[in-house]
């Protein structure tokens, strides 16, 4: 839909750590940092790619394997800029009643079918 309609649709991911998972918050950041380095996608994907495997050691690895500058990612990681996008994130999911990920909204508007996806963006573009 983002390539058939690209002025009509975006698309945003909004960070949302949840406490239960020890490595959320960490990945958030991580993901964040690598994408100061431009890739922010492929860190995202390949964290997803291994959800049940998430440690410090692991993000580490990642990282390392997408030839990231690491000084750089690490220190990123630390970023307070990065940390208040998180926060506000989570307090801005919080307010619309987000309670966990994942939690798609299209125009403001929780979807609870992702496979119908393409056709509410189809209606609610008025095709």
């Amino acid at each position: 839909m983002l390539e058939k309609f690209p002025n009509d649709v975006s698309y945003a991911i909004k960070n949302f750590p949840l406490s239960s998972h020890p490595f959320a918050h960490s990945s958030a950041m991580a993901a964040l940092a690598a994408g100061n380095q431009g890739k922010f996608w492929e860190f995202h994907s390949r964290l997803l790619e291994n959800h049940n495997q998430i440690n410090e050691e692991k993000i580490l690895e990642i990282a390392g394997g997408m030839g990231l500058n690491m000084d750089r990612f690490n220190q990123d990681r630390q970023s307070a800029s990065s940390r208040l996008l998180i926060q506000e994130d989570v307090e801005n999911g919080r307010k619309i009643g987000v309670r966990g990920t994942p939690s798609l909204f299209l125009n403001g508007k929780r979807v609870s079918n992702p496979g119908k996806l393409p056709e509410l963006i189809m209606r609610e573009l008025g095709k």
